[in-house]
């Protein structure tokens, strides 16, 4: 966010003794500013801030509203001129307070955004369209500030729509009332979220359609995309107790039903195959929407303001039992096996929290104001929208999984493992691999490799002495008869 220089009003007296005014920055003699106008990434503590109109509770010795002592008087900037014209292009009406909170949430009060809109009333840029009960005024863009700022917005930012002032009868501006309770939520919630470092006024934009097939268009309240903050995108639909909860489940089931429109030229056999985060590739939001770096699509927040607590709490609830499908996931393959992971890559993150809960919060939006549907706990917004349950423990589970059933089958194995018969050792890989190649199972398949070759031997030892036994008794066989002669070389006759 661009920055100017303007000192804490608090101590003007001592930095005009000490240094020269920032460059600029021009001086006025008028009522003095607030300070600090650099806004850090979370909001100020509300116990630090006050609005500008509230009485002060006690006088700090060198407090800006010290009349003994002289101030340094500073002038609102341009940088905080087009800062308000943006915001107002974006919002179209807001008060000085929200404006404060969204745009220089380390300001005091609003007192310095109060002057920064006086003056662009003078330019004729802004004018009040209403006072509000509360006491606020309510300020809108003219004709001639709308297009400055368009000029200031950037194209891919929807440019809100001229609040044109009416007249009387006789010619006189009038003042519009029935200021919508719902659109100062809308505002509210976004100046809070800014406040605590989700993204800049630029990160927003309002009544962003949502087309379905059907003729249905689902407008989203805002639309956030704070990046820097963990949050790529972000639906919000503020909910100011006054609607039955069917009507929040249905706009679930819408955004549901139009994040599972497929893209223009999609393969449809291909989108109906894929698993996991590939389904997203084939999606129509995946175009339009930056990748949430997370499981599922892009997430959805019911910010709940109005009536009591106890009514908010029971609306929540409510909503968590009769929006479960959508936001629930699936169980992932292979419950039998010890896996508990839930597949959310096709299913919608619904975040509630309350406006009244962030402002009470220290911390603001950037605490432990958010709920995901589902859990029980309070956390803050980027652990309610990770999925410790998800896809990461699913690949853990799947490699303990793994390697349980690679032991199991181990043991199976080793208990099929067949044992020498005659010295009683288990068989080797090798040995039990031969013995199962083996097409004429013989006694020797039930020895070990050792015990094999013994036999092997002694059966060779034994061949070799039978054989030549039989070469014996054939040669014997085959000599012939001789008869014995006489001493005198006669036969002997009988």
């Amino acid at each position: 966010m661009p920055t100017d220089h303007t000192p804490d009003p608090a101590h003007e007296d001592r930095a005009a003794r000490d240094c020269r005014p920032c460059d600029g920055v021009d001086q006025v003699p008028q009522a003095p500013s607030t300070g600090p106008s650099i806004a850090p990434s979370t909001a100020t503590s509300p116990t630090r801030r006050i609005s500008a109109g509230q009485p002060r509770t006690s006088r700090l010795r060198d407090a800006f509203d010290n009349p003994l002592r002289p101030a340094q008087v500073w002038k609102p900037t341009g940088v905080r001129r087009k800062e308000v014209l943006r915001a107002l292009g974006i919002f179209q009406r807001a008060t000085a307070d929200q404006l404060w909170r969204m745009l220089r949430p380390a300001d005091r009060h609003d007192r310095i955004t109060r002057d920064t809109l006086n003056v662009l009333k003078e330019s004729g840029l802004v004018r009040v369209e209403t006072r509000l009960e509360s006491g606020h005024q309510l300020w809108v863009l003219t004709e001639k500030g709308h297009k400055e700022a368009k000029l200031l917005l950037p194209k891919t930012v929807r440019l809100s729509a001229l609040r044109k002032l009416e007249y009387d009868d006789e010619g006189r501006p009038v003042q519009a009332d029935g200021y919508d309770e719902h659109a100062a939520a809308v505002t509210s919630t976004a100046a809070v979220l800014t406040g605590a470092g989700y993204g800049t006024p630029l990160s927003w934009q309002t009544e962003i359609a949502h087309k379905l097939p059907y003729g249905y268009t689902q407008y989203a309240d805002l639309t956030m995309r704070a990046p820097d903050a963990g949050v790529p995108a972000m639906l919000l639909e503020v909910d100011r107790v006054n609607e039955p909860v069917d009507e929040l489940v249905d706009k679930l089931r819408r955004y549901h039903e139009w994040f599972e429109l497929l893209a223009p030229k999609a393969d449809a056999a291909k989108a109906m195959a894929a698993r996991g985060a590939a389904v997203h590739d084939f999606r129509l939001w995946s175009r339009i929407y930056p990748a949430t770096g997370r499981e599922g699509y892009v997430p959805v927040a019911f910010v709940f303001t109005g009536k009591t607590a106890a009514q908010r709490a029971s609306r929540m609830r409510r909503l968590e039992q009769a929006a479960r499908r959508y936001f629930a996931g699936e169980p992932c393959p292979g419950r039998g096996v010890g896996i508990t992971a839930v597949d959310y890559h096709q299913a919608v993150p619904v975040v509630v929290t309350e406006l009244e809960r962030i402002t009470a919060d220290p911390a603001g939006a950037a605490g432990a104001v958010w709920r995901r549907l589902g859990r029980d706990e309070w956390q803050t917004l980027t652990q309610a929208l990770d999925n410790p349950d998800g896809e990461r423990l699913y690949q853990v589970q799947l490699r303990e999984a793994r390697r349980r059933q690679a032991e199991r089958e181990a043991a199976e194995r080793e208990a099929q493992r067949p044992v020498c018969t005659q010295c009683g050792t288990k068989f080797t890989d090798e040995r039990w691999q031969e013995t199962k190649r083996s097409s004429w199972p013989g006694a020797w398949d039930r020895l070990c490799g050792p015990c094999k070759r013994q036999a092997a031997d002694r059966a060779e030892a034994e061949r070799v002495v039978r054989r030549r036994a039989e070469e014996a008794e054939r040669a014997a066989a085959e000599a012939p008869a001789v008869k014995p002669r006489s001493r005198f070389g006669i036969g002997r006759r009988r």
